[in-house]
């Protein structure tokens, strides 16, 4: 059997083919695309039929190869979503959630509904660029006309086979999902102005959606596909493929985000965890992805996009390791660093707001950067073992922050944790063994983590510094003034 996954970040997108062989899993890259928001007139969008079209041309390249049939299963970014009305047309292109139409939506609804309610309802951490905040300042008629809400990784399958669905992993991200009732809350979609019938049903991961309409694309030579909805969340299809063992061990998936958390079977809403926001967000085999939102690659993607000279990410760690002693501390979790006009100044400025040396290099930027994420790590997982009560011995970075085992020997050594980095590639490989066990080629979860260790390269990183603790001490201090 071969399974396709279509998994797309804020930058790129990939059809990657998977096949079992000699009881391992094997990936194969067959298809890249750039992905990334527009601002036209001063509003964030994604280029939907951009995305769709790539679709289309990867599943194309997979008949090239001489494939007849496979699975497809589509994971995309959360919050974002797509308005339809009637004959399945998109009733406005679909704004980002870097948009700045949300920067001040979070106060206007804690008027109206105090936040440890809306807490308590959902357990969803308070981000600005949420769903609930997003419908909230959304064009009241365009809401009106709108006869089905979908997420961006349903919105896909939708056009690929005409059937909307809500997929848990990602409607869960929404802030709208009651954890009690485990349906959209009332109350809050009151707030909106949304009914809950514009929502198609809730479905789980592993459901089969339905073939492809290869008549709607007559312009492509399409294989047979049937489209599986997988944990179409990216950051569930992650959790998914961390080869993650034994009873204490947490998460980071490290890409444009890092996502840490742990695996939970029960969500986690006490003051604590709202005071610290952390998010309880909806997994697979009715598991809860008890995390914190951490802002990740993101900026030392931003850092390079504004740099003269064009470094790669692999040099920006060989600038990094040839510095040493004090840097900035910086929280980038801080919301000015979300979509700064200018990261470089940005950083810089705030180095100067609160009187710390300034970087100016490539190397000095990546050494700030890496330092900072580092102790940022650190310190959620100790909130994670303080809020939960749960020991975490292991952490395994998964993603394509993985690749940077500078970062990884500095997450070691400030959180004093083992870490586990690999694989690379664990969203496409959640994605892939979810379809897998959908059609019953694996039997369950455990099952398939393990067949992910017995697959694919993980290199172990074991702390070296335990007196990092001082400078995290310094960092808290200098972050919270």
């Amino acid at each position: 059997m071969t399974y396709i996954a279509v998994d797309i970040g804020a930058s790129s997108g990939r059809l990657v083919l998977g096949e079992m062989k000699n009881a391992q899993l094997e990936i194969k890259e067959i298809h890249r695309f750039a992905n990334g928001f527009m601002d036209i007139s001063g509003t964030c969008y994604w280029d939907i039929d951009h995305l769709l079209n790539e679709i289309l041309k990867g599943l194309e390249k997979v008949k090239s190869l001489g494939i007849e049939t496979c699975t497809v299963g589509i994971d995309t970014w959360a919050v974002d979503y797509v308005l339809v009305g009637h004959e399945r047309k998109r009733l406005r292109e679909v704004v980002s959630y870097r948009d700045s139409r949300t920067k001040d939506t979070i106060e206007k609804i804690i008027k109206q509904m105090p936040k440890e309610k809306i807490y308590q309802k959902t357990g969803i951490q308070f981000q600005p660029f949420n769903t609930l905040y997003q419908l909230y300042e959304e064009e009241k008629e365009k809401l009106k006309d709108a006869q089905y809400i979908l997420m961006v990784p349903d919105f896909l399958a939708f056009c690929l086979t005409g059937r909307p669905v809500a997929e848990k992993t990602n409607a869960s991200t929404t802030q709208l999902l009651n954890l009690e009732t485990k349906s959209f809350d009332e109350e809050l979609l009151q707030l909106l102005s949304v009914k809950k019938e514009q929502f198609p049903e809730l479905t789980e991961p592993g459901t089969e959606l339905g073939e492809v309409r290869r008549e709607w694309f007559p312009t492509f030579d399409l294989p047979k596909c049937t489209v599986i909805t997988v944990a179409t969340h990216d950051t569930a299809s992650a959790v998914i493929g961390t080869p993650g063992f034994g009873d204490n061990w947490a998460y980071l998936s490290s890409g444009t985000w890092s996502l840490l958390g742990i695996e939970s079977e029960v969500p986690v809403v006490s003051n604590l965890a709202l005071k610290n926001n952390y998010t309880n967000e909806w997994g697979a085999f009715h598991t809860i992805r008890f995390l914190k939102n951490i802002i990740g690659m993101w900026i030392i993607q931003e850092v390079r996009r504004f740099l003269k000279k064009d470094y790669n990410f692999g040099q920006f760690v060989e600038e990094a390791k040839k510095e040493n002693g004090a840097f900035p501390y910086i929280n980038f979790n801080d919301k000015r660093f979300l979509n700064p006009a200018n990261m470089i100044e940005e950083i810089q400025s705030y180095c100067c707001e609160t009187n710390q040396q300034v970087p100016e290099t490539a190397g000095e930027l990546a050494y700030c950067i890496y330092n900072n994420l580092a102790i940022i790590y650190a310190i959620a997982m100790e909130e994670l073992q303080q809020i939960t009560g749960k020991r975490i011995d292991q952490l395994h970075i998964v993603g394509g922050g993985a690749y940077n085992e500078y970062l990884n020997q500095l997450t070691a050594d400030f959180s004093g944790k083992t870490v586990y980095a690999g694989p690379t590639e664990a969203t496409a490989i959640g994605n892939l063994v979810m379809q897998m066990i959908a059609m019953k080629e694996i039997e369950d979860l455990q099952a398939a983590r393990q067949l992910i260790r017995d697959s694919f390269e993980i290199k172990k990183y074991t702390p070296n510094h335990l007196h990092q603790q001082t400078i995290m001490e310094q960092f808290k201090e200098v972050t919270t003034k």
